[in-house]
């Protein structure tokens, strides 16, 4: 692939370098028909049966995108009472938002089940210790547990989130404990939960995982909801045509194991999925300027304003982005390629987007377009060394730009002082 930004008219007939030029670099600029094609095809997972799609909100938590996921018919997960409070000024009833937290004190467990008037946000419970808080605080409750199938996937070992190497989930051993706490504190299991991993493309671990969790679920009466988690990934090598998601074909493998599930438990509860990169990921860039170029010790150097303080995944996961040129509003064409390592303005030697790229030669006032830049882009960017957080505009379906978050300001970095 020659450009992506171009195939998918990313800008929606806007010029990026103006857009730069009016909103400053570094800078957001998401997608609005991208994001819904993901979320809807998120939603459209499981049709034979009782379905929902819970989108994984720490990948991207703004408003205006969750606001897209209300639009959509999608639920949302949360892992913080912020997240909670963001979902429901977002508009979501509490009953859309499951509340999937790790390590939490008694005032935030407290916090997501006493929302709404009638009926609290469901909480999942991930260890034996954090089901017993519960049971004490709010005894007579309905919860959920999350339970580690003992398989695990995902792009980096800091993503891998079950297996034998995870501080995430209750062990299948323990199941008979779960009960026990359950009777001791007359807590209402309604659903268990698994989350394996995030960003793998290769669906297999996935399907053994919902096996592996269905094969537990028979050891629990009158569940409401079964949730499978998420973690479906992107191809960030796109460039390189790496292969999509295989969506279609994961749906028809999906099919029969909950066919079987059904039969042998006698109804079909509620299933969900918890999707967070899926549905964001490949729906925003950044735009960034080149400032600086040089040779040191034979390396080529490109010094752009997209820091890890703007992006941290390269620096903390060495995740790759793509990335493409643009000058004066146009792509530069992907050849004569030349290596190349792309940095920051961050005082960090880890402060790198990629090292010994193969990119078009760059110049001062260039543009960098770093693509899939959705998901735990804007959710991870940080104040370090004190620079303000970027712009996020959206480019919407009409080809209009909305800003969704203004720049910080140095001012509003001060303002707790």
């Amino acid at each position: 692939m020659n450009s992506y930004v171009n195939s998918v008219n990313f800008f929606g007939g806007n010029n990026p370098e103006e857009l730069a030029e009016k909103y400053g670099t570094p800078l957001y600029v998401y997608n609005e028909d991208i994001i819904r094609k993901h979320m809807r095809a998120v939603a459209g997972v499981i049709s034979k049966y009782p379905y929902t799609a819970n989108y994984s909100i720490k990948a991207n938590t703004n408003i205006h995108i969750l606001k897209l996921a209300l639009e959509e018919g999608i639920n949302c997960d949360a892992m913080s009472p912020g997240e909670i409070t963001m979902l429901l000024k977002a508009g979501f009833p509490t009953e859309r938002i499951f509340f999937v937290p790790n390590n939490v004190s008694e005032e935030e467990l407290e916090f997501a089940a006493k929302q709404g008037v009638n009926t609290g946000v469901i909480t999942s419970l991930d260890s034996l210790s954090q089901l017993e808080t519960f049971g004490k605080i709010l005894p007579g409750h309905k919860c959920a547990v999350r339970i580690n199938p003992g398989v695990g996937a995902g792009h980096h070992e800091k993503v891998v989130t079950a297996g034998k190497k995870t501080k995430f989930g209750i062990q299948e051993s323990d199941i008979d404990q779960i009960f026990e706490i359950a009777k001791k504190y007359d807590l209402t299991i309604a659903g268990i939960n698994q989350h394996i991993g995030s960003g793998f493309l290769d669906p297999e671990p996935y399907l053994k995982a919902v096996s592996n969790l269905l094969r537990i679920a028979r050891r629990f009466e009158n569940l409401e909801f079964i949730d499978f988690g998420g973690g479906y990934g992107i191809p960030y090598h796109k460039l390189n045509d790496e292969a999509e998601f295989p969506m279609e074909s994961f749906k028809v493998a999906l099919e029969p194991i909950l066919d079987e599930f059904v039969k042998d438990y006698g109804r079909a509860p509620l299933f969900k999925s918890e999707p967070g990169r899926y549905c964001v990921a490949e729906g925003s860039v950044i735009l960034g300027r080149v400032y600086a170029t040089k040779e040191n010790s034979g390396v080529s150097y490109v010094g752009t304003d997209i820091g890890m303080n703007v992006l941290v995944r390269p620096s903390m996961y060495g995740s790759w982005h793509d990335i493409e040129v643009l000058r004066n509003g146009s792509v530069v064409e992907r050849k004569d390629l030349k290596p190349v390592t792309v940095t920051g303005n961050i005082c960090e030697s880890g402060d790198i987007l990629c090292a010994d790229r193969e990119l078009p030669e760059m110049q001062k006032g260039d543009l960098v377009c770093l693509l899939d830049a959705g998901a735990y882009g804007y959710s991870m960017c940080s104040s370090y060394n004190s620079r303000p957080r970027p712009a996020e505009i959206m480019i919407t379906s009409d080809g209009g730009v909305k800003l969704i978050r203004r720049r910080e300001t140095i001012e509003d970095l001060m303002r707790l002082f």
